[in-house]
């Protein structure tokens, strides 16, 4: 779309119309309750991944006692995850099975 003579266009800045504020009180509501839950799964998720780091680590150093005392914690922070939907369950499970894969590789 060209700005030349007989054409005019309004410029919406994306900036301003994505951040929009509530007017309703409800949904004053909905935002807060947004804010508070998407902090929570980011938090989850973080310990989700760091916990799986770590067990990858482990992993690659072939200690197995520390890897089978880590898999149990990352099976527990996934399946919390999944229960609580932030990441699908088929996720949750192909990650179990291939850390599962991944340390029953390092005992043989």
């Amino acid at each position: 779309m060209s700005s030349g003579p007989g054409r005019s266009f309004a410029i919406v800045n994306p900036v301003v119309a994505k951040n929009k504020m509530p007017s309703s009180l409800s949904s004053k509501k909905r935002l807060r309750q947004n804010e508070v839950r998407r902090h929570r799964n980011h938090s989850v998720k973080t310990s989700m991944r760091t916990q799986i780091r770590k067990l990858r680590t482990a992993v690659q150093a072939g200690d197995v006692e520390t890897c089978e005392s880590e898999f149990r914690i990352a099976v527990k922070k996934l399946d919390q995850a999944a229960s609580k939907n932030i990441i699908h369950a088929n996720k949750a499970a192909r990650l179990k099975s291939r850390l599962s894969k991944a340390i029953k590789a390092i005992k043989s």
